[in-house]
């Protein structure tokens, strides 16, 4: 009998140096969320019969997720140097291990700490596409 799902703690993330594709995995992350949208252009003419025509134009890959608060861990390290410097970093986000998802460069464009009570320290990330390479099949 053949997985009917996936599960998110399968999904995985690998991060790496710009123009490269990530090879090294992001262990400090939990609760991503992977949103792909694409922009809209109104191609409606008088043929439609009174209904409006939308087509897909440019689109966007945003990727959320949340990492512990930790400054020794490498993956850490490297998200927050692209955002303390305005760079990019190498993102490759799967849905599991030889799965399906982009490949690209990411802009850093939010790194919001969080300081719960009686929590450990978070912080909250917003990576966008800047570079578009592939999107990565399954094997």
């Amino acid at each position: 009998m053949s997985q009917e799902f996936i599960l998110g703690m399968n999904a995985k993330i690998y991060y790496g140096t710009a123009g490269t594709t990530a090879a090294t995995e992001l262990t400090n992350v939990k609760d991503v969320t992977l949103t792909l949208e694409a922009g809209e252009a109104d191609v409606t003419t008088r043929a439609n019969q009174g209904w409006r025509a939308t087509a897909p134009t440019l689109r966007e890959c945003s990727a959320e997720f949340e990492m512990q608060w930790k400054p020794s861990d490498a993956g850490f390290a490297a998200v927050k140097t692209a955002f303390l410097s305005a760079g990019t970093l190498s993102l490759l986000i799967l849905t599991e291990t030889d799965g399906e998802g982009p490949d690209g460069d990411f802009s850093i464009t939010s790194f919001s700490r969080n300081e719960a009570l009686e929590e450990s320290i978070t912080v909250s990330v917003t990576a966008k596409l800047a570079v578009f390479r592939v999107w990565q099949e399954p094997v």
